[in-house]
């Protein structure tokens, strides 16, 4: 310890001069160890072990620049810290960092080391494993690039466990290089992000230390070598501003992100330009600013991208998975080949003539080759330099190698054909030239062949992959490109077999299904359609032979199902595979709290095997023997073979244990008051007192049990040993007739003095009974049929003890029936006095005046807590009936426990001790969300006169009812009081129940309660448990109300006393280290970025977080703090505080400067980035600040963290998947819908995907991280701008790329809430779409595409962008199909195939439908769902959910929802403008505007859902097959049901939707927006044009292609007109070309009418208001004069006015949408002011078209209160009234 107080005064690290005395500290007081020297963390042996190690640095050279230096006061961090130039607050950080990583590992691999190695002694192997752990990556990285690691470390002792102790050189040298990787890693800041630019650093800094440590000799200055990079804060100022710059101006040079992803370089660019050897001779050492690298963007002579580069292309979809896609097409060309012979295939296949043709895939396949390798050579380009033109060298030979299988397949085949055809046979010549083409095609499959052999051996091309042999390089440079990540990622050979065996059953499936019911039935109606000839035309046609257009527009929907419809196969062979996992991992076995009881005897030692530590800590985990004996365990334990597993007694520190245990989880309901104190009584486990002798379980198990016992007693005549078998076949009664039968006698005993005579008689009486029963005659000696007489007695009794007032004389008089009872009338045989006093059951001398009892009661105090709390739990016993079927009432209470006492029974490993577990920590990132709501946010109403406060009371309404109970309780007077005295608890009480930061804060400081109670259960001993659970008793879990067990007359006065977790759990019980072992092992990080500038704001969320941190010790605030000099510019630094209790203020305890502004990429990454430098330990947990955390699954995380030590397939995880309870599904029936569809994909989901798939990743849910092994490789998100905006995921992404294991576990939870309003849903789907959009382009999703085998490629493309974009292909399949019917229909050939090919169309028709309609229904969506909830709660209730939801419209939510991932996928792809939609999290009583749902939906529902409106109806007006209303209806009605869906949703899941007030009110204010004019200042919700040109953004930013494909895409509006003007009747059906182009002029005369009336309008309507009304009339005769004409001199008919419309309005909207596109070319022309014109009139029509329903409905009577039912019906189910809430009739105020 003496080098330990050395600490005070250690040498300065940056700045070369001595630090300041600190008190504040974050974990371990290092830097004062006299102030903090009675510490439990410096306690510990293990964290003065580390220290002592890291100690020894007084040998070492003086640092170069250092002012002051002391060596002996010095230890390693701070050596290298004044050598290097580290920051000073940066070496406390990370040596705490290092302290505590030493001394947990040491905790760890304490019972492997010998035994007389010293307990404070650091073993060279635990310094040598977390080095070889952290720099694991840059070993890899020297390897890879041929370079020698830097890093040298004395080979002795080998790393064996029985080495020395750590006192040489062996282990400093491994703390050296640990410790400067941590100062490295912990000021990198933003590079943090570039894993092996980090590399690249070090390994010049290693190089440097080596020499100064050997104290080498500079060979140009002859003098020993000084490090490149010294002097203060040089590391900062040389190392990582330099390499920032770089990242900064590429992101300024990308105008936020808009600029296309290939013109500036990310931070994966940057990275990966450090996996080429050129890097060590073109950046140098110490970086030279003036190399390339470091160029500003837009100069000559800048580095390009690195790597990759992303394109803006829906081809990205096939260049990443081009083997799905080969597949797809490949597979088709066969079955047409086959299925175009029309005999069945196996028929076909056996004729060489369809053998051949089929072989004509390989013509197909070298096609798809040249495409692959021109997308390769498109994209690709701009990685070609002088430096790289092996690249273009290869991207060349790839096009010609592809070019030329193409053309050889091509000759090969027509020589094979012509052959054949001259010999009119397959002759000997004809089959050799098949054998030649085969012998081709044989050469060309090599590479295939080899990819499933070294797919059926994973490890050798593992081998090959990760060996770096310049040979092997050279062999695979054809294949792919060489990368540092993507090497060796095959899995072992069972989890292949196992995803191999799921996908080949799906793709036969899928394949035949394709094959039978999709292509064969189109084969007949093509043939047909092919053969016709002929057809009437109904308008002038630009070629010949339309009719196999015709086929094409048949075929065309087929297709596009055709190729996505292994997303629906997916759904459901995962939907059956992970229930059978589920089954497997005895998921959902105990569903209800019945289920719970009928179990809970197993319960106990179900605790006791998972949560207490095991036996043996030195078991190797994992081994054969080990995972035997485990299993046998398990089975004992999950059935109850075996007595030790039957039951427990009261006697077993077991039960003691498990009463603790299950005590603080029952008590932690009660403080979030999801249980009232009745409920919390009925479940608790009471302390074994008064003597009982069986285990005391929790009142509601014991329920009717003992009147079921005196029935069966008074109604069965049989002997004692079959009374008592009886009652022993259940337990639950066992244990109530005994405890009953003890607390009975005890009650008696305890209300009767001592050495009365009474006291003796009774004691007797009792000494009897027991001799009785003793030898097996009590049934012979007592009439049982009196039982329940008895009963009724003692019942009685116990009511007059329990009241306030209790009445002397009617105790007397009950105790002295119930004697007269039990001693001259129980008894079979009557006995005289003389008898009875003999045997000591009367008084010796009787008095007339002396009655029995009379003076011999005393009634304890009314402050005696355990005594009435007995009383009242004997009255329970004695008279609880069925009635306790509804405990605990509160849902979440019921689904919680029964969630905990199931995973129980699961397989989880066996957990250690606190001391021994792994340590790991929790980070939230948080911005500016609610932390606690205020005053003004509770109170403040909404327009429907609702508060949030009122809105929570109401929905939870036990909650809020068990609160009022604990507030009165804790001394509130009356409920009015709570906006004074309790108006902090009311705060939190609301906060708890919100998606707020205090939530989240309160849910995971449950790990370091849970942690602080296991670690006093660890080391407590018997004794001390036993008279612990004493302690508790005596004091009581709670202090009951009067109203806990309402009975005539009223119960005892509670004395108020405050539910404090300090006098009422287990925390009372502690010894004082629990803190220290909790807080070793658990940190919790918020990262609140902008928590300074709120503090200098005074903002109320700066104060909310300062009291979380007063309410929460263990509880640290990181964030940004900007410093503003007098001189020179903003400074930035990562600031960590906490609050300390002596001081009674906020203190800070780091201060790390960084190179600049935090945020370069996106904002939640980055904000995770600057905190995790202050996390601890091995782990590291991600939460976001919408989640919640309960202490029951608190308590399995140490059971959770063992998972890294076990293997998971070949090798051991490195991300921990957690599932997740979504808490909002109870809001309404729309966040009932969105929970739901998220609960299956985070349980079912994910749980197929860890296994057997083996590609799950991260989804921003809580997993758990391999803290060390993440922080070497990147960090825990990807922060790029816009490619990484949904950061979260990269991570699994980066993950699986490098090497790592996924795992998933469901014996654990977290909370997390939903969006629970459409428009927040809306905005969520299309931030997570839009972030897909971007994954579809990113080097991550190509190289998993292309590294992975086969199947793992499918199940990624199938899990991630590929379920979006099938998505879209639904969409685009409606699209299809019902634009391909119009054209059939406006052009004649429909009705031409009709009548020709009647039968054939009808099967061609059903070959769509029937696929189209299942899709519709959104199968894929609900079937998880479904099967989920049948696993979890049962088949019945599972149906009736799915049900409940069809009648609440969940399809047209799912619809909907499709409409959005759709839209917002596809454009992002096309044009980019993916960002960030903050959705707030607030509850959902508001009613939407309907201009705000405008706005929102405009672009994404609206206007599609009204062009397939019209397609519809022009299609059900021109339509021969329509004119069947039947075939019409079955054929349109999903895609109307898609229109509907896509225009009602936003108004149907709105609050007061159709409300006729709000109605007129909406449009009242839709027109004001529309009209509002536009300026500088306004914002889009204001201003109609303003929203206007923002939603055409995305036009402005996109590239080239991206417009022209969008013109292209509006060119359908024109087909509108060309199709309608030749059905109006004045074209006299005309097929010439001329009524086209005449409708043209329409067009432009109206046009120029409307330009002429805008003219007249600005120019005169204002002031010469004449000449406006003059020219309106002269517009209005022409008009009217020109139909006249019309109808006189032409067929024209009034009906072509409303025609006509169907052809002009899409018409307009056309050439609105081009003019947005070409906006650039006409908008300073006068022609842009008109386009305005125009499109604000369409906007009006669009808006009217959509309020039009909403109004019809809005003025329909009780439409509004059905809806208000539909929407909260959820609510309804829990007794809800909020059709009173939404007509602002409170009924409570508060």
């Amino acid at each position: 310890m003496s080098l330990l107080r050395n600490r005070r005064a250690a040498a300065a690290a940056g700045s070369g001069e001595q630090t300041v005395v600190q008190a504040a500290y974050n974990i371990i007081p290092i830097q004062d160890v006299v102030m903090h020297g009675d510490h439990p963390s410096l306690q510990v042996p293990e964290v003065r072990a580390a220290v002592e190690a890291l100690s020894h640095a007084s040998d070492f050279p003086a640092p170069p620049l250092a002012r002051v230096w002391d060596p002996h006061r010095a230890d390693i961090f701070d050596w290298l810290g004044a050598t290097f130039g580290f920051q000073a607050d940066n070496v406390r950080n990370q040596r705490e960092h290092l302290v505590l990583l030493l001394a947990n590992a040491q905790l760890r691999a304490a019972p492997g080391f010998p035994k007389d190695h010293p307990i404070d002694v650091l073993h060279l192997t635990v310094a040598r494993g977390i080095r070889r752990k952290l720099l694991k990556n840059y070993t890899s990285w020297c390897a890879y690039l041929g370079q020698k690691r830097h890093f040298r470390v004395p080979s002795g002792g080998g790393g064996g466990r029985r080495t020395g102790a750590a006192t040489g050189n062996d282990v400093r040298m491994d703390l050296l290089y640990t410790a400067l990787y941590l100062l490295i890693w912990g000021e990198a800041a933003n590079l943090r992000f570039m894993p092996e630019c980090l590399c690249y650093i070090f390994h010049y800094m290693a190089l440097d230390l080596h020499h100064v440590v050997e104290q080498s000799i500079d060979i140009e200055t002859g003098r020993p070598a000084m490090p490149a990079v010294c002097g203060e804060d040089a590391f900062l100022i040389r190392v990582v501003t330099p390499i920032y710059n770089v990242l900064k101006n590429e992101v300024e040079a990308s105008r936020n992100g808009t600029k296309p992803h290939s013109a500036w370089r990310n931070y994966d660019d940057v990275n990966e330009y450090f996996w080429s050897r050129r890097v060590f001779k073109r950046l140098r050492w110490p970086l030279d600013p003036s190399r390339s690298f470091f160029v500003e963007p837009g100069k000559t002579g800048r580095i390009g991208k690195t790597g990759f580069v992303e394109q803006r292309s829906f081809w990205n979809v096939y260049r990443s998975f081009d083997r799905v896609w080969v597949m797809h097409i490949l597979f088709f060309q066969a079955a047409m080949i086959v299925a175009w012979d029309g005999k069945t295939p196996w028929v076909s296949l056996r004729f060489r003539d369809i053998q051949v043709r089929v072989l004509s895939v390989f013509i197909t396949w070298g096609g798809l080759r040249f495409v692959q390798a021109m997308l390769d050579a498109g994209t690709q380009y701009s990685l070609v330099s002088r430096e790289t033109k092996t690249v273009a060298v290869r991207m060349v030979l790839k096009v010609l190698v592809a070019a030329g299988w193409t053309i050889t397949f091509s000759v090969l085949y027509k020589r094979m054909w012509d052959q054949r055809w001259r010999d009119r046979r397959w002759s000997f010549a004809a089959n050799t030239r098949v054998l030649n083409y085969l012998e081709a095609a044989a050469v060309f499959v090599i590479p295939q062949v080899l990819a499933i052999v070294l797919f059926i051996i994973p490890w050798i091309r593992n081998f090959l992959e990760k060996t770096n042999w310049k040979i092997l390089y050279v062999l695979t440079w054809w294949f792919q490109t060489r990368t540092f990540v993507g090497r060796g990622l095959r899995e072992g050979l069972i989890d292949n077999i196992k995803y191999s065996i799921f996908w080949v059953c799906l793709l036969v499936s899928k394949f035949s299904f394709s094959y039978f019911l999709q292509i064969k039935p189109m084969v007949g109606p093509t043939k047909v359609i092919f053969k016709l000839h002929d057809i009437k035309r109904n308008w002038f046609e630009f070629m010949p032979h339309t009719e196999r257009l015709a086929v094409i527009i048949l075929w065309l929907p087929v297709i596009i199902i055709y190729l996505m419809d292994i997303q629906i196969w997916y759904a459901v062979f995962s939907s059956l595979t992970g229930a059978l996992i589920g089954l497997f991992s005895h998921l959902g076995e105990i569903r209800s709290v019945e289920q719970l009881r009928l179990r809970f005897q197993f319960f106990a030692s179900a605790m006791q095997f998972n949560l207490m530590p095991e036996e043996h800590l030195d078991t190797v985990h994992g081994g054969i023997r080990s995972k035997f004996y485990d299993a046998i365990n398990r089975l004992k334990l999950r059935y109850g073979f075996g007595r030790p597993y039957r039951k427990i007694e009261a006697n077993e520190v077991e039960a003691k244990r498990f009463a603790l245990v299950w005590n603080e989880i029952i008590q932690t309901f009660r403080e979030e008051d999801i249980i009232s104190d009745k409920e919390l009584g009925l479940l608790e486990l009471p302390a074994v007192v008064w003597r009982i002798r069986v285990v005391r379980w929790p009142c509601l198990l014991l329920k009717n049990e003992l009147l079921l016992a005196l029935s069966q007693a008074a109604e069965l005549v049989a002997d004692d040993r079959t009374h008592w078998n009886k009652i022993c076949n259940n337990e639950y009664r066992r244990c109530a007739v005994i405890e009953a039968y003890d607390s009975i006698r005890h009650l008696l005993l305890e209300i009767i003095k001592e050495r009365t005579n009474e006291h003796i008689i009774v004691n007797q009486l009792f000494l009897a009974f027991d001799g009785a029963m003793e030898y097996g005659k009590f049934t012979e000696e007592y009439r049982l049929t009196l039982l329940p007489q008895i009963h009724k007695y003692v019942i009685s009794l116990v009511e007059q003890l329990l009241l306030k007032d209790k009445d002397q004389i009617k105790i007397v008089r009950t105790l002295q029936d119930l004697y007269d009872l039990a001693v001259h009338d129980f008894p079979k045989i009557k006995k005289d006095f003389e008898q009875l006093r003999r045997e000591g059951l009367a008084l010796s001398r009787p008095t007339e005046s002396q009655l029995l009892f009379q003076d011999a009661i005393k009634c304890p105090d009314d402050n005696d807590v355990s005594f009435y709390k007995q009383v009242r739990r004997l009255h329970t016993i004695l008279t609880s009936r069925d009635s306790m079927d509804d405990v605990p009432k509160n849902p979440e209470a019921r689904r919680r426990i029964t969630f905990f006492s199931n995973s129980l029974f699961m397989n989880m490993p066996r957990a250690p001790t606190v001391q021994r577990m792994m340590a790991f920590s929790v980070l939230t990132p948080y911005y500016n969300e609610d932390v606690l709501y205020n005053k003004d946010q509770l109170r403040r109403e909404n327009e429907d006169g609702i508060s949030i406060l009122f809105y929570l009371q109401k929905i939870y309404e036990d909650d809020w009812k068990n609160f009022l109970e604990r507030m009165q309780r804790e001394g509130m007077a009356s409920d009015d009081g709570i906006w004074a005295g309790k108006f902090q608890d009311l705060r939190l009480w609301a906060s708890y129940r919100g998606q707020t930061l205090a939530r989240t804060v309160r849910g995971m400081m449950y790990y370091y309660r849970a942690l602080k109670m296991l670690a006093f259960l660890d080391n407590a001993s018997e004794v001390e448990i036993t008279e612990g659970t004493k302690q508790l008793a005596s004091f009581g879990s709670v202090q009951y109300e009067n109203d806990v067990y309402p009975m005539n007359g009223g119960l005892s006065q509670r004395p108020r006393r405050r539910l404090e977790r300090g006098t009422s759990t287990v925390s009372q019980l502690f010894k004082g280290q629990e803190d220290g072992a909790a807080i070793m092992k658990y940190t919790y990080v918020v990262a609140c970025q902008i928590y300074g500038n709120q503090k200098k704001a005074k903002d109320q969320r700066a104060e909310d977080i300062l009291t979380l941190m007063k309410k929460n010790d263990a509880l640290r605030v990181a964030y940004v703090d900007e410093v503003h000099p007098e001189i020179g510019d903003t400074q930035y630094y990562s600031v960590l505080v906490k609050f300390d209790p002596v001081l009674q203020r906020e203190v800070e305890i780091y201060r790390i400067r960084l190179p600049g502004q935090l945020k370069l990429g996106e904002g939640k990454p980055e904000n995770q980035n600057h905190a995790i430098i202050f996390t601890r330990g091995d782990a590291v947990q991600t939460i976001d600040m919408n989640q919640d955390n309960y202490f029951e699954e608190a308590l399995k995380m140490r059971n959770l963290l063992e998972q890294y030590d076990y293997y998971h397939g070949s090798q051991k995880p490195t991300l921990l998947g957690v599932r997740e309870h979504v808490f909002t599904g109870s809001v309404s029936s729309l966040a009932w819908f969105m929970s739901a569809q998220e609960t299956s994909f985070v349980t079912l989901g994910q749980r197929v995907l860890a296994n057997p798939l083996k590609v799950r990743m991260h989804y921003g849910h809580p997993d758990v991280f391999d803290r060390l092994w993440f922080l070497t490789r990147g960090g825990i998100s990807k922060a790029s701008r816009v490619i990484n905006i949904s950061e979260d995921i990269f991570a699994g992404f980066n993950c699986t790329l490098r090497g790592g294991n996924v795992s998933h576990h469901e014996y654990i939870q977290v909370g997390k809430g939903r969006d629970v309003g459409l428009n927040q849903i809306s905005m969520f789907e299309a931030k997570v779409s839009s972030g897909n959009g971007e994954q579809t382009l990113s080097r991550d999703i190509y190289r998993l595409g292309h590294r992975l085998d086969f199947f793992r490629s499918l199940s990624v493309f199938y899990t991630t962008v590929g379920f979006y974009f099938n998505t879209m292909m639904v969409v685009l399949t409606v699209y299809t199909f019902v634009w391909g019917r119009l054209y059939l229909a406006l052009s004649g050939l429909e009705a031409g195939i009709q009548g020709s090919a009647n039968a054939t169309n009808n099967k061609a028709l059903g070959a769509v439908l029937n696929q189209q309609f299942v899709i519709q229904l959104g199968l894929f969506t609900a079937l998880p769902m479904i099967i989920e909830n049948s696993l979890e709660q049962g088949f019945l209730p599972a149906v009736w959910d799915f049900f409940t939801m069809q009648m609440m419209f969940s399809s047209v939510f799912y619809t909907f929802s499709m409409g959005t991932k759709s839209h917002y996928y596809g454009r992002t792809i096309l044009h980019g403008g993916a960002k960030y939609r903050a959705t707030g999290r607030g509850f959902v009583v508001q009613h939407k505007s309907f201009a705000e749902n405008y706005r929102l939906y405009a672009r994404s529902h609206f206007i599609k859902a009204i062009e397939l409106g019209i397609v519809l109806t022009v299609y059900a007006a021109h339509s021969v097959i329509a004119r069947d209303t039947l075939v019409y209806i079955i054929m349109m009605i999903s895609s109307w049901f898609l229109v509907v869906s896509w225009i009602m949703a936003p108004f149907a899941f709105n609050p007061s939707g159709f409300d006729w007030l709000k109605t007129v009110y909406d449009f009242d204010d839709f027109m004001n927006w529309i009209w509002y004019p536009g300026s500088i200042f306004s914002k889009a919700e204001h201003s109609w044009e303003v929203w206007w040109f923002e939603e055409q953004d995305h036009l402005r930013t996109t590239g080239l292609w991206g417009k022209i494909l969008e013109i292209l895409l509006d060119l359908r509006y024109f087909f509108f007109q060309y199709g309608v003007v030749y059905q109006l009747k004045i074209a006299n059906e005309s097929r010439s070309i001329a009524v086209y182009l005449l409708s043209w002029i329409c067009v432009a005369v109206i046009f120029g009418i409307f330009v002429l009336m805008s003219y007249a309008r600005d120019k005169y309507a204002a002031k010469q208001h004449l000449y406006y009304r003059v020219i309106q009339s002269g517009v209005i005769i022409l008009a009217v004069l020109v139909l006249i004409i019309f109808l006189k001199f032409t067929k024209f008919q009034i009906i072509d006015i409303f025609t006509s419309l169907l052809a002009f309005i899409p018409t307009g909207w056309g050439l609105i949408s081009i003019a947005q596109v070409i906006r650039p070319f006409i908008e300073s022309t006068v022609v842009w002011a008109s386009v305005v014109s125009v499109a604000r009139l369409y906007e009006i029509l669009l808006g009217v078209f959509v309020m039009a329903p909403v109004a019809f409905f809005s003025w329909l009577p009780g439409f509004q209160e059905m809806q208000t039912r539909v929407l909260f019906n959820e609510a309804f189910s829990r007794g809800l009234q909020i059709s009173r809430i939404l007509a602002g009739k409170k009924t409570i105020a508060v």
